[in-house]
């Protein structure tokens, strides 16, 4: 681990006079504890093992040094082959890690783009062709244009991998081993996680050489945060929810399911309380434009599963509730880490029955969390005490990230109609028949006899047209799908079901020809 003095300034490193401006048009002027940690041996080329908290500033930490040993292009650059590659483990996050480096690539006449499920493939294979020079990417994704031959990986130059441990959670390791199987051996490479678990610390044997390590509070709760624990009986919880997301402030609230998320978010605006939600189920667009409203606050509460709980970052997130308690002691503090960050203030509530008391503060205490335990029902003056604060009305506030391009939006189908008719079904399409003026099956009586309509352009009796052979009578002609024995020209020919249609209650309908009794 360093030793190194923390520099007081982004000036001291050598850093590139507009990346260290473009810093500064971000608020940002001194370096967090992982920055200066991480900075003199990343920027000196070796490889770097970062272990910090969420909220404790790694997106700057790798992304100085990306940009930064990364040169400007001379010429027109190579379809297709990226110099830069970050993985990350869920489209939120590299969204929000494109935001970052972006701004500062801009700054040394870099191109960054996004590579991610969810959207369509035509802007991404468009973007490649016009030549990149660093790519943020999910592992799926990526490993599809790999295949198609879209994207090579022979040239990168530094490769990060970012929140590692969550991509081992979601069982991305093989699709990530692969893809650091395609980058040049002797390049660069950064690993920034939260925890070094067993196949983590696997990951940083293969890959990492020699790799310096730096950790700087990795196991520890925000020291910003103040954690409530709110024991409440399930017949006054849902009353107890809607009271402290309810006070207009900017609200981040966590489920454990994705089908109690639609469905609280949809309770919420129909008591009038701005809500959007955020999980699996929803298309990638879906999710953005939702996560856009809430950082725009447009809506002041998000409703989401797990999938919001690691790299999502939106100012001013006063307060975080998980209304069904986390399984997992990181999962406390990658939810809480929503709040509190930067050095900002924030508070955590979590909700959980009496019976789940004791096994709630387990968890809690194996995360290091010491919460203040309080029995709570509606109405009572804490719950207005730990409410988000009220934004500022007119607030001027930055377009936020999360919106989608339109150019990645997949076509969206037409949803299906849910009206019905009296016995249950739903309207169907138009079929060859309705096209000929009969009416649908649908829309006929049982036991209604239909009609037959003439096909247009089939010669009918009496309109002044040879018939085909065949024909009987006005009964129709015959249909194509049967067929007869070889005519002597060699053609089959249509046979007429109604010419040799035996009489009702004769013995030839049953009895084979050569079985008849002679009389």
């Amino acid at each position: 681990m360093s030793t190194d003095v923390p520099t007081p300034d982004f000036g001291g490193f050598g850093l590139p006079r507009p990346v260290v401006a473009a810093l500064k048009d971000r608020g940002i002027t001194a370096p967090f504890p992982i920055q200066a940690e991480t900075l003199p041996d990343s920027l000196a080329g070796r490889d770097v093992l970062g272990r910090g908290r969420t909220g404790s500033g790694k997106t700057v930490a790798f992304a100085l040094p990306l940009i930064t040993r990364i040169e400007r292009p001379r010429g027109r650059r190579t379809p297709g082959r990226p110099r830069g590659l970050v993985l990350v483990p869920t489209r939120e996050l590299a969204v929000q890690v494109a935001d970052t480096v972006d701004h500062l690539a801009q700054a040394a006449g870099l191109k960054v783009m996004t590579v991610v499920g969810g959207v369509r493939y035509t802007g991404q294979l468009k973007r490649l062709a016009f030549g990149v020079d660093i790519v943020i990417a999910t592992p799926g994704r990526l490993e599809d244009l790999i295949d198609q031959g879209a994207c090579d990986l022979s040239d990168v130059q530094v490769t990060v991998l970012d929140e590692a441990d969550l991509m081992a959670d979601m069982g991305f390791l093989p699709a990530v081993t692969r893809i650091l199987d395609a980058t040049p051996p002797d390049g660069q490479r950064m690993l920034f996680s939260a925890t070094l678990d067993n196949e983590v610390a696997r990951l940083v044997k293969d890959y990492l050489h020699d790799p310096r390590e730096h950790a700087v509070d990795p196991d520890q709760a925000t020291p910003d945060t103040v954690h409530h624990l709110f024991l409440v009986d399930q017949s006054s919880k849902a009353a107890v929810v809607r009271e402290l997301v309810g006070g207009g402030g900017r609200t981040l609230a966590f489920t454990r399911t994705k089908s109690y998320a639609q469905r609280l978010a949809e309770e919420l605006n129909e008591r009038g309380i701005p809500a959007r939600d955020l999980h699996g189920n929803l298309s990638q667009a879906a999710r953005q434009r939702n996560l856009a409203a809430f950082a725009e606050g447009r809506v002041s509460v998000l409703v989401a599963t797990d999938i919001a709980a690691r790299g999502i970052h939106v100012d001013d997130v006063g307060l975080v509730v998980h209304i069904d308690p986390p399984a997992d002691p990181k999962a406390f503090l990658h939810r809480s880490g929503r709040t509190a960050r930067a050095g900002a203030e924030g508070i955590v509530v979590t909700l959980a029955a009496r019976h789940q008391n004791k096994a709630v503060r387990t968890l809690m205490g194996l995360a290091k969390i010491k919460p203040v335990q309080t029995v709570v029902k509606p109405g009572d003056e804490i719950i207005s005490q730990v409410r988000a604060p009220r934004l500022e009305p007119g607030r001027p506030t930055r377009a936020s990230i999360f919106e989608p391009d339109p150019e990645d939006e997949p076509e969206e189908r037409p949803e299906r109609s849910s009206r019905r008719d009296d016995r249950g079904y739903r309207p169907r399409a138009a079929s060859v028949g309705d096209r000929r003026g009969e009416r649908s099956r649908g829309e006929r009586s049982r036991g209604e006899r239909t009609e037959w309509t003439p096909r247009e352009g089939r010669p009918q009796k009496g309109d002044g047209r040879p018939r085909r052979e065949g024909g009987s009578g006005g009964r129709p002609a015959p249909q194509f799908g049967a067929w007869g024995r070889q005519s002597g020209s060699g053609q089959r020919r249509p046979i007429d079901r109604w010419a040799d249609e035996p009489k009702r209650g004769s013995s030839k309908a049953t009895t084979p020809r050569h079985k008849r009794r002679k009389r």
